[in-house]
């Protein structure tokens, strides 16, 4: 019982210690600043690409979810990898938060698109 109590106290910090990150985004201009409202607008992006992942599987067939589970997850491994590879050049600069989230911001934006496509008629499953 006592796992179960931290499992629950783990899951209840966690909205809190994402909502942190971008907690210090003020209007102020300073590399802080900007660099926190990157991290905030992601954040965003991606809670709704969530959202949206989730609304398409509940449209989706059976047989056509595991499909879909499967291209969204390598997406998002992809979506980190192609951020980092992309930002490399500047992992040592001040900026770099903010540049990589940048990054993830517009993979996951793109994203819209491909979940998009599964509620059409151009969708994987339907190909021959």
């Amino acid at each position: 019982m006592a796992l179960s109590a931290s499992a629950a106290c783990v899951l209840l910090a966690s909205p809190g210690a994402h909502a942190q990150a971008g907690a210090a985004c003020r209007d102020t201009g300073t590399l802080e600043a900007t660099n926190a409202c990157a991290v905030q607008t992601f954040q965003a992006a991606d809670a709704q690409i969530a959202i949206l992942y989730g609304d398409v599987m509940r449209a989706l067939s059976a047989h056509e979810r595991p499909q879909l589970r499967q291209e969204h997850t390598v997406w998002q491994r992809e979506r980190a990898t192609r951020c980092k590879q992309a930002m490399r050049e500047s992992e040592s600069e001040p900026q770099w938060p903010r540049l990589y989230h940048d990054c993830l911001t517009t993979e996951t934006e793109a994203r819209r698109r491909g979940l998009m496509r599964w509620l059409t008629m151009d969708h994987p499953s339907a190909k021959p």
